[in-house]
């Protein structure tokens, strides 16, 4: 039965990093002892063992141990072998040209369906959607293709900002991006906003946090959910 936490964000507006959701992570990671971090997103560049001590700062306050993949020499065996799982932000492209590099997208999808509990936050929320063609981030590299884990039967889009009307010109909006997206796409797309998640159990998919979602359907008109809607109908 899968277990997820699709979160839009991993730092809130003027909080730590993670800290908007340890009272969460706590009870969903209970009697797991240790994460398996993917680092391959890489936020700011930055290398993998400095983005592993970042995300090993966070899960301390909650006693966890965190070990980043990409120190272990069988990385198909860490992910089958995990306790739980956890895949951070930074962009999208590279983490996702690295779950191919590493032929591992295929076996993290099947230990993830099995019921290995997983948390992601932006680019690894992004990649458990279908594909990844909703994701804000530059394609700085290209993987072998857009298609990702499809946990569920849509796809995402982790930081979803509202239109700024004080502002006389912001470029395109994430609206008009999405629309872009279903003249040539018919998937449905969630658009989160910062401090929401996902929570996904066996077929149940419910908006959980503060806020409504935004949701973009082909031929229709977006529509807001509010937290506790179930989307599982959404394909």
């Amino acid at each position: 039965m899968k277990n997820i936490i699709i979160a839009s964000t991993s730092t809130v507006h003027g909080t730590d990093y993670l800290e908007y959701l340890l009272d969460e992570l706590k009870v969903f990671f209970k009697g797991v002892k240790t994460i398996l971090f993917i680092p391959y997103a890489r936020p700011s560049g930055i290398s993998h063992d400095t983005y592993t001590e970042k995300v090993k700062e966070a899960f301390s306050k909650i006693n966890k141990n965190i070990i980043g993949i990409h120190t272990s020499n069988n990385p198909v065996l860490a992910i089958e072998k995990a306790e739980a799982i956890f895949v951070g932000g930074g962009n999208t492209f590279v983490l996702l040209n690295q779950l191919y590099k590493h032929k591992i997208l295929s076996v993290l999808k099947d230990t993830v369906n099995k019921g290995t509990p997983y948390l992601g936050t932006s680019a690894g929320s992004n990649i458990c959607g279908l594909t990844i063609k909703n994701t804000n981030d530059m394609p700085i590299i290209y993987p072998p293709n857009f298609n990702a884990l499809g946990l569920v039967p849509f796809n995402l889009n982790p930081h979803y900002l509202d239109p700024d009307t004080t502002l006389k010109h912001m470029g395109e909006t994430r609206e008009t991006r999405i629309k872009e997206f279903h003249a040539f796409n018919s998937q449905p797309v969630i658009g989160l906003r910062e401090g929401s998640w996902l929570f996904v159990k066996g077929d149940s998919i419910v908006l959980k946090g503060p806020l409504s979602a935004r949701i973009f359907e082909q031929n229709k008109t977006p529509y807001e959910v509010q937290p506790e809607t179930e989307l599982n109908t959404l394909k």
